[in-house]
């Protein structure tokens, strides 16, 4: 179980934001629980130096392209890339310096999951440059995939039969949880054990993790297989979790 760091863009500027405000609405605004002085390659730089590779750089909307480039570049082959990801830009950010390319929308247009367009994408970049994104929400006990800044649900479960469909596809998952991204509020434990029983596959979960222990019990719940990101928590981020303390932990945890 690793540690993967994460700088989520919006509107150009590094931030964090509560995940089920976002919208596309152009006269609403996410609420934010931190908006950064620093620029994306000072946190990929960060990230560099420490050797925290596979994470996540997140393009929240329009206006991000150039911050991500930035981050990408600045360390090379250590950052995956998300957020409007399709075949015909899929190839220009790994050739700016992504290890994968991100998928979620693209392949789950209107909400109706698109296995067209994920073998296209597949053929454009190949399995092992790729990420399916299934962030998802709870609906009657079970997990569905949601879209349009995780506000539509899709009819795609995240139930075993699917996740190896989808392996045949790509190197690695991540997942949201949706419901508590962004709150601090502790982490949705049900989905935890439901991705560690179902996937066979590098995943990553996110959503409400607010502390060292909250990673223990994830590495706990995931018997070692889901790997964890965190982003309001973080004193990079303006939380109170030290950045310091849980790469200590990250590498004692990967001796």
């Amino acid at each position: 179980m690793r540690f993967r760091p994460c700088i989520d863009l919006h509107n150009g500027k590094v931030k964090q934001i509560v995940g089920s405000t976002l919208s596309d609405d152009s006269e609403s605004s996410p609420e934010t629980n931190f908006i950064s002085t620093k620029g994306s390659d000072y946190y990929a730089d960060l990230y560099r130096q420490n050797k925290l590779s596979g994470g996540h750089v997140i393009m929240l909307g329009p206006g991000n392209e150039e911050a991500a480039l930035l981050a990408l570049d600045t360390y090379k082959n250590g950052l995956q890339v998300g957020g409007g990801i399709n075949p015909g830009n899929a190839e220009k950010f790994l050739k700016a310096g992504a290890s994968h390319v991100i998928v979620t929308s693209y392949i789950f247009h209107d909400g109706v999951f698109s296995e067209r367009n994920l073998k296209e994408l597949h053929d454009t970049v190949g399995k092992e440059n790729l990420v399916i994104d299934l962030s998802c929400k709870s609906r009657n006990d079970k997990y569905f995939v949601v879209t349009n800044r995780w506000q539509k649900f899709t009819t795609f479960e995240i139930s075993e039969e699917n996740l190896r469909f989808l392996s045949a596809f790509c190197d690695e998952f991540l997942v949201h949880a949706a419901d508590v991204e962004g709150m601090k509020s502790g982490i949705d434990e049900n989905l935890v054990e439901h991705l560690s029983e179902c996937c066979k596959i590098p995943i990553t979960y996110a959503g409400g993790v607010r502390s060292i222990d909250d990673f223990s019990k994830i590495d706990e719940l995931g018997h070692g297989r889901v790997d964890a990101t965190v982003g309001s928590a973080l004193d990079i981020f303006g939380g109170t979790l030290s950045f310091d303390n849980l790469v200590k932990w990250n590498n004692e945890r990967n001796r």
